[in-house]
């Protein structure tokens, strides 16, 4: 036999304790007894109290209290093979949000047209949840899996490079991130969606990626940004462009879409790897897949689960409790005996009348 909540049976503890109060009781209200008189006395005076079935009534009274423990701390034994079905879409979306992202061969800007293309994703999840991790040279959750949209809008219009100090593109660390985003009690697809340029600075970013295709998690990746490289775009308190980013030579940083490790990823995750473009139709073949994920039944397996016990138990304490409820604490005459004593009574009054009147 094992237990779910096996802590709980520390509480057991309480049924030792429970019985020293008992006799701790016991022992001062015969010791106040004593004081009222002569026991002999106090004995006769107290024949009609049951001490036997208040005794009783005691023990099933702990028996409860010990088997209610015991329920709660979920006993099991034995096991049972169920089909256990997946269904539904968790969707954590990591966004870029490094500098790069600013740059402007997609308009107005590769940042501004990723989140209007997640805010285009969630209108078509049809109440899937969704979260949203921002990355750059760090990454955070930056809301949790919700199916309120109209919230999540407003969080995902603040997302900006100036988010996180931490400059670089380590698409790794959002995928890590991305994984502690989900709710494991579901049992639902999770999919994660990285939305980047995909200049990433982190090494180890294929063996992230790896590390989700091992917890069942598809992964997709859409690209921002052209394969001959835009510049990155610094902007005047007025939000207009004073220059570009240069390097230490002062040349021009060129920012450019890095197909092949986006692609690798998406291989890695089971996903498809979509270049963002102008008419946004890649957005219409990512939901075409995730729809198919929301629809189909994406696995069904045998799982082997304990079978729950707390109910006989439960039923125990109950039991226990109604049985304690039955036991008289005082001694109640039969109604034999009360019958001769009427007659005697009535014996003796028919005597004495005939001894009156004669």
């Amino acid at each position: 036999m094992t237990f779910a909540n096996p802590l709980i049976l520390w509480a057991l503890i309480l049924v030792p304790l429970a019985v020293l109060f008992l006799y701790w009781m016991e022992r001062r209200r015969q010791a106040d007894l004593n004081k009222l008189g002569e026991p002999a006395l106090i004995r006769r005076l107290s024949q009609s109290v049951n001490w036997n079935g208040r005794k009783w009534r005691s023990r099933f009274w702990l028996l409860a209290l010990a088997m209610t423990i015991i329920a709660l701390a979920r006993p099991q034994w034995g096991s049972q093979i169920q089909v256990v079905e997946q269904e539904g879409v968790q969707v954590m979306v990591a966004l870029d949000v490094s500098e790069s992202m600013l740059a402007q061969d997609i308009k107005p800007d590769r940042l501004t047209r990723a989140k209007l293309e997640i805010s285009d994703l969630m209108d078509k999840l049809d109440g899937d949840e969704i979260g949203l991790v921002l990355f750059s040279g760090a990454s955070f959750i930056q809301f949790p899996l919700t199916s309120d949209y109209e919230t999540a809008r407003t969080f995902l219009d603040n997302a900006s490079p100036q988010a996180i100090s931490r400059p670089g593109t380590e698409i790794g660390d959002a995928i890590r991130t991305a994984l502690g985003g989900f709710d494991d009690q579901q049992n639902s697809q999770k999919v994660i969606v990285i939305v980047t340029d995909g200049e990433n600075h982190q090494p180890e970013v294929l063996a992230e990626a790896e590390k989700a295709a091992e917890q069942d998690v598809i992964i997709y990746t859409i690209g921002f940004g052209s394969l001959q490289g835009e510049p990155i775009p610094h902007y005047g308190p007025d939000g207009s462009v004073v220059g570009f980013k240069t390097d230490q030579n002062g040349e021009t940083v060129l920012s450019r879409l890095d197909e092949s490790t986006l692609q690798e990823i998406a291989s890695i995750g089971r996903g498809s790897y979509f270049h963002a473009t102008a008419d946004g139709s890649e957005l219409v073949a990512l939901t075409s897949e995730l729809d198919d994920l929301q629809t189909a039944q994406l696995e069904s397996r045998f799982e082997t689960t304990k079978i729950e016990r707390f109910q006989i138990f439960l039923l125990g304490a109950v039991l226990a409790l109604i049985i304690s409820e039955l036991i008289p604490t005082s001694k109640q005459p039969t109604s034999y005996n009360t019958w001769i004593k009427k007659s005697r009574f009535l014996s003796a009054s028919g005597k004495m009348n005939q001894d009156t009147s004669s």
